[in-house]
């Protein structure tokens, strides 16, 4: 595959990993320098439609969402051959999974990374997106402005829109078993508790180096899921944060209506668990000096079309120092005017591929723009909701208790009321009973006033709280008619980039088919051989780069697990 051009402009330069669904590539557009990670379906899977449904589900999620810490989907399609692809931004960075694989972390990196985790969860939940197959080897450390962990999450392929229940048999059980929650485990859908149960684990890892349940036997580590409580992280690791213990054994609760309410809840706490910690001695050196990440190496480069002009004119060095009195043969002298003549219209080609593409990337910029505004309008009102919510559990907890209270406040009127109607009928008078039966019905009605301004207040908060569920679910359905609407024109700009570079294709199989014929006809004079020389050390700095990797202690990663 390497070497090949997916839908006539992404050529394949390197094998980056394979994953159950897809094999992903370094790739680069062939005339227009970007270079990405290219995610083909596997072949032996062509034929399974709901695995193509769920990739193209998988681009739809990731941009809908478009959070800072979710990897960037550039562009979804087919090839020609019918293969489904995703483009999406190359990334250059250390699994999380590879940082676990060397212990347990320092308290104020787990949670520093935790916390980003959650951030665009609670985006994605906002958005009725749920990941659930969040695990460590979906998690990437990367680099960016000048910062170190800076956390991407990838591969939303299994993410669900709407539930759609076409794409998955009723029951089936989907993700990984170390990571996968108890409803999950028992065959039910995902939802975003579900997210914070794998949270759970992976903080679980960072406090203690160990995953919460081990098996080799999938349906026992099933069966743990569903049914054992886990260990507590000090019984492992003594010295592991308290808090940090209590947060993690929250999200690991086997009932979801046990963990956090959301993950605008949970990150409200991690934030005041990092305010409590002391400097994040993981980051500073040891004369005290914050630790800089150093940028990621560039991608490697390729030679572009003007390239082409440069080698035209070192043939038509060659064929004037071979035939000096322009007696160069026929064959020669055409070859020589079509690689000139295909170099001039590579070139024009390319600022008309470079003009479309710059068009496309504004669009983008602008879809990308308008995403991000609805997606902080909705986290916002998300956040408020899961605020109004809770003080209206509270709300609901004072309700119940009063009422109970009520309960027996009115018990203990109707007692005091009839042993003072008694006492009238016997003509007995006794100030204390007429006084206690006061009592307890002026306490009785103190009750239900309170009752009263408990419901009342409950009822205001809830009303709030479906108000804001309302304006969300308004800005939700306004970005999907804005998606739609973008992808269309996105798409007839890529055809129109696509026609072009197929058109520079063949340019390309022309030019090369006519370098050859020059260069077998002039490789061997002896007045070229510097030339010749020349021309190979161009070619070779042109071509050798893009099989450059990259250090083995990074790692690019663009996967689906």
């Amino acid at each position: 595959m390497l070497g090949k051009v997916v839908a006539g402009r992404y050529r394949l330069e390197a094998r980056l990993g394979e994953g159950g669904m897809g094999v992903v590539y370094r790739a680069r557009h062939v005339l227009i320098d970007r270079v990405v990670a290219l995610k083909l379906i596997r072949p032996d899977l062509r034929g399974e439609t709901h695995l193509r449904a769920w990739m193209l589900r998988e681009a739809r999620a990731a941009n809908r969402v478009d959070h800072a810490h979710i990897i960037d989907i550039h562009d979804i399609g087919e090839t020609e051959e019918g293969e489904l692809y995703l483009v999406m931004e190359y990334l250059v960075g250390t699994p999380l999974s590879q940082e676990l694989a060397r212990g347990p972390m320092p308290i104020a990196r787990a949670i520093d990374i935790l916390e980003q985790m959650c951030a665009a969860l609670a985006r994605a939940h906002d958005l009725g997106v749920v990941h659930r197959d969040l695990k460590s080897d979906n998690i990437l450390l990367t680099a960016r402005g000048g910062r170190k962990d800076y956390v991407k999450i990838l591969d939303f392929g299994l993410a669900a829109i709407a539930r759609d229940p076409r794409l998955a048999p009723k029951g089936a059980v989907f993700g990984t078993p170390e990571y996968m929650a108890p409803e999950q485990a028992r065959g039910e859908e995902a939802t975003p508790h579900s997210d914070l149960y794998a949270l759970g684990v992976l903080l679980f890892e960072m406090l203690t180096g160990q995953l919460p349940f081990r098996s080799n036997d999938r349906e026992q580590l099933l069966e743990m899921q569903r049914t054992s409580p886990p260990p507590k992280p000090r019984a492992i690791r003594p010295d592991a944060h308290p808090q940090a213990e209590a947060i993690c054994l929250r999200l690991l609760e086997k009932d979801l209506r046990r963990r956090f309410q959301d993950a605008h809840h949970l990150q409200e706490e991690l934030k005041a668990l990092q305010r409590s910690l002391p400097t994040q001695a993981w980051d500073i050196d040891g004369g005290g000096n914050e630790v800089v990440a150093p940028p990621p190496p560039p991608p490697p480069q390729t030679a572009g079309v003007t390239e082409w002009a440069n080698r035209a004119a070192l043939f038509a060095r060659m064929v004037s120092r071979a035939y000096p009195a322009n007696a160069a043969p026929a064959e020669i002298v055409n070859a020589l005017h079509k690689v000139w003549e295909l170099a001039a219209r590579a070139n024009q080609l390319e600022g008309e591929v470079a003009s479309h593409t710059r068009k496309l990337d504004s669009l983008e910029r602008r879809g990308r723009a308008l995403r991000a505004e609805i997606g902080r309008k909705v986290e916002e009102l998300a956040h408020e909701e899961s605020r109004v919510l809770r003080e209206a559990a509270v709300d609901a907890e004072d309700v119940e208790k009063v009422r109970g209270e009520l309960g027996m406040a009115e018990k203990n009127a109707l007692t005091a009321r009839q042993q003072a109607d008694t006492a009238m009928r016997a003509g007995t008078f006794d100030p204390a009973i007429y006084e206690r039966a006061g009592a307890a019905a002026a306490t009785a009605k103190a009750r239900r006033e309170q009752l009263q301004r408990y419901e009342n207040k409950k009822n205001t908060r809830e009303a709030t709280a479906r108000d804001l569920r309302r304006q969300i679910e308004d800005l939700r359905a306004q970005l999907v008619r804005y998606a739609e609407a973008l992808e269309e024109d996105l798409a007839q700009g890529r055809e129109k980039v696509a026609i072009r570079t197929r058109e520079g294709l063949t340019f390309e199989k022309a030019f090369s088919e006519a370098s050859q014929l020059l260069l077998s006809h002039l490789r061997n004079r002896p007045e070229c051989r510097d030339l010749v020389t020349q021309l190979m050390n161009a070619g070779a700095a042109g071509t050798g780069a893009a099989t450059t990797e990259s250090s083995p202690d990074s790692r690019v990663v663009a996967k689906d697990g």
